[in-house]
This record gives C-alpha cells, structure tokens and sequence, in this order.
C-alpha cells in the first residue's frame, strides 16, 4: 500500500489560509471566524473566497479554484482552512492546478462538500475530517471536538479514537480489519461516482456520514455505491452521524439501522455504527489517508502508527 505523506503539523504563531471552496458564509461570521482561528495562536490570511458571493457559491468557480491554488503554494502560509462547507467544490476540479498542490503539501481541513477535495488529495497526502472556522469553531468548542481538532493541525498521537462519553456505538457487522481511512460524506461519495473526484475503497476503511437526507435518499446513495461496484475489496465501513435524516412518515419509511443492515450487512466485512463523527457536536476529527484498524466486535478504532 503506497505511503502517502503527513504533512508538516503547526505551530502556535504559523500563517493559515481560510478560504470557501463550496458555500458563502453566512453573514456575521467571516470576523467571528478570524478570531476562532487567532484563538488557537495562529494567524490566518483571508482568501477572496471568504468575503464573496456568487448566488449559493462563494464566488465564481475561477476565484475558488484561484483560492485552493494560491493557498498551497504560497510558501507563507502552513495550513489551508476550508471556512465551511455547503455546495460547489465539485465544480473546481478542472480548474485547480492539481499538480501544484501535489508539490506542496499542507495541513488541510473541512468536511461535507470538502469531501470532494480530501478524495483528490489523498491521493498524495494526509487531510484531516474536522470542524470548520464558520461552522462550529466561531460559536467555541466542546472540550472533546477541540481535542480532536488540535491534534489534526498540531500533531500527536492518534491512538484510539473513542466516541465522546455518554454515546454507544454498535456493531452492524463482527470482523476487525485494518486500511486506510477514506471518506467523508455519503452525498458527496456517491455523485463523484464516475468523476475525477470518485473515491477508491479498496483495501480501505470507509467513513460515511450525512445530513438532511431522508432515509430512501440514504438507501439509493448506498445501493448506488454497492451496485456500482465502488465497494469491492472495501474492509471495513464507520458510519457516523446521519443528523436529521429521521424519515418525515415513519410507518411508511424503513429505519437507518435496516438499511445500513440490509446494504452494508451482505458485504461481509466489519461494519461499526453510530460513531460521534459529522455534522453534530461533539465531534471527532479524522486523519484520512491514514492507517485505520476498525474491531466491530470490540466497538474500536485506532489509527496506527506508520514508519
């Protein structure tokens, strides 16, 4: 399995680029989301992309894939901060000068419609599954959201990733496997299918989470996925939250548990559910790219060291 490189942690005083590949940010939160990020001792460069508006994008296509590029290879700056999430980075694939961000690699963080650019960088790098500046950090984080968040810009150790107290997991399927952490959000996952931007799951441990989906949405994404054959020689599968995707007719709709069980279930591989991980707090931060042993049976997941 090809190695692929960790970038550099950071350091309390480094220069990061807060950019918006997807989504505008709401009104009010661009300062707000400044100060978060200042609050954790670095200094953050406010790209075009943050302050500007293209309808639900934030700017044209041009000026976001301008952001992605300029951030990576400024040698100024350390980190890459995606602001929020929301619609548009699929649209920047042919724009962004792929073969510059190979060359630089950086901490890069975001999740939801970032999944699209963590599918293309892990390719070559680590990015990191993690709350954003806009989304959650500008209203202050939980003791348990901000650990995991510190440890994906400042480095440490992994370890065992464990839910934050009070939430069981369950296990959907037995087994214990071991690959590479891949994923994000199942929306995301399953329109890339057949793009650049489509995920390879083999040899792999899969993330899926999402949110405001009803529940046959989640069932077609998820058949898509297993039809498409995008599972074959997937190991294992962490499902975290699926927030707000409570069906609106519950008689007449089945549960998320039967669906994951009757889709996922016949892959035969290990299968663990309810991870805190997604569009909630609190929440874990995810290295992907990185080594991932899951144990259904045990209800675990570590991520291991790499020599």
């Amino acid at each position: 399995m090809k190695k692929l490189i960790i970038p550099e942690p950071l350091k309390p005083g480094d220069r990061v680029a807060l950019i918006a590949p997807s989504g505008p940010l709401p009104e009010g939160r661009v300062e707000r989301a400044v100060r978060a990020v200042e609050a954790l001792g670095l200094k953050p460069a406010v790209y075009p992309s943050v302050r500007s508006r293209h309808g639900y994008l934030a700017g044209g296509d041009e000026l976001r894939a301008a952001d992605v590029g300029n951030a990576f290879t400024d040698p100024s700056v350390r980190g890459v901060l995606c602001a929020r999430g929301g619609y548009g980075a699929q649209r920047l694939h042919r724009r962004i000068d792929w073969e510059a961000v190979r060359r630089n690699p950086k901490v890069f963080l975001g999740y939801s419609d970032v999944t699209y650019l963590h599918a293309v960088m892990n390719q070559w790098f680590v990015t990191y599954h993690a709350p954003m500046p806009s989304t959650e950090w500008y209203h202050g984080l939980d003791d348990y959201t901000a650990r995991w968040v510190r440890t994906a810009l400042f480095g440490g150790q992994w370890g065992e990733l464990p839910n934050c107290e009070g939430r069981s997991r369950h296990t959907l399927s037995p087994g214990r496997a071991a690959g590479r952490l891949v994923g994000g959000n199942l929306s995301l996952v399953s329109s890339a299918l057949g793009t650049p931007y489509a995920l390879d799951a083999r040899d792999c441990i899969l993330f899926l989470e999402d949110v405001g989906e009803q529940p046959y949405r989640i069932d077609g994404m998820l058949n898509h996925l297993v039809q498409s054959g995008a599972l074959d020689g997937c190991r294992g599968v962490i499902l975290g939250y699926f927030t707000d995707c409570a069906a609106e007719k519950p008689d007449e709709s089945l549960t998320l548990r039967q669906i994951f069980a009757e889709l996922l279930g016949p892959l035969g591989i290990p299968v663990l559910t309810d991870v805190t991980c997604g569009h909630e707090e609190p929440t874990l931060s995810l290295p992907l790219g990185r080594i991932c042993e899951l144990d259904a049976d045990k209800q675990t997941i570590r991520i291991l060291e790499e020599n």
